[in-house]
């Protein structure tokens, strides 16, 4: 699996960094981001943030503020409404839950201190809601508020699916008297289909490849964008089990699970060779 190119799908920023890593360690990786990310901008979206940001100026504090990726971090600081209610990483008093090491460093590079941050630890066998719930349930009191910072489709639905790590935890809080509370700050997107990009994606599946997937929904933006496009002789290396089995259901011909830092990546390809 070392010798065959490495393809991040990741969304930007992302994506280049792990490139970049990747390169580094010696692989041959290359880029095709199958998501797009930007600024939440429907107007459902923009009226959760700010009635989630009103009941903070009027004294209604949160337990906690839980940002479900580093892309959350990055949207909420940067949002005006966020910037305009003088919410920054400094005077925010609430702890901050993350689900993994890279929402960890993201708030961390924010300027959140180490020690307002809960999170799974590094150990843990997977980095998601229920992992992260391990950590910060003992915190939650009856009558406790969370906002959920992130993000959200083309749809802009301002709740989570249910059946997502965020509805799971909202289902949680609930049963403890507290009360969860959704703040979409980003928006995803599939990526545009360039001609572009439509080559480009032909060039790389003209080749075997290894493909890592951290989001089920890139490998949705692949199924609906090139759906005369067959897997069999590429794999996949998915960073929690529901995303091999998107895998898997799109044809790949070999999936793989792995946990989802890069380092822990780099490993598990080196133990495949």
């Amino acid at each position: 699996m070392a010798a065959l190119p490495l393809i991040v799908t990741r969304p930007e920023p992302d994506n280049q960094r792990w490139v970049q890593a990747l390169q580094a360690r010696g692989y041959r990786a290359e880029g095709l981001p199958l998501m797009d990310i930007g600024p939440s901008r429907s107007p459902q979206a923009q009226a959760a943030l700010q009635a989630a940001l009103a009941g903070m100026a009027h004294g209604l504090h949160y337990r906690a503020l839980m940002f479900v990726s580093a892309n959350a971090v990055r949207y909420f600081f940067a949002h005006p409404l966020v910037q305009a209610a003088a919410v920054t990483p400094t005077t925010l008093a609430a702890r901050c839950w993350s689900p993994g090491p890279g929402t960890t460093q993201a708030l961390r590079e924010a300027g959140v201190a180490a020690a307002q941050i809960d999170a799974p630890p590094a150990d843990a066998a997977q980095f998601e809601s229920e992992t992260l719930w391990a950590v910060v349930a003992p915190q939650v009191r009856h009558g406790d508020r969370v906002l959920i910072v992130r993000g959200a489709d083309g749809l802009n639905n301002p709740e989570p699916a249910q059946g997502t790590g965020r509805a799971w935890l909202a289902t949680q809080l609930q049963a403890r008297g507290a009360q969860a509370v959704f703040a979409p700050v980003y928006e995803r997107h599939a990526p545009a289909a360039t001609p572009a990009w439509q080559a480009r994606l032909h060039q790389l599946h003209a080749q075997g490849a290894c493909w890592l997937f951290s989001s089920s929904e890139c490998l949705q933006h692949l199924a609906a964008l090139a759906p005369e496009l067959t897997w069999q002789a590429h794999a996949a290396l998915a960073t929690h089990p529901r995303i091999a089995q998107q895998a898997q259901a799109l044809g790949f011909g070999r999936v793989l699970t792995t946990r989802p830092a890069l380092d822990d990546i780099h490993r598990f390809i080196q133990s495949q060779s």
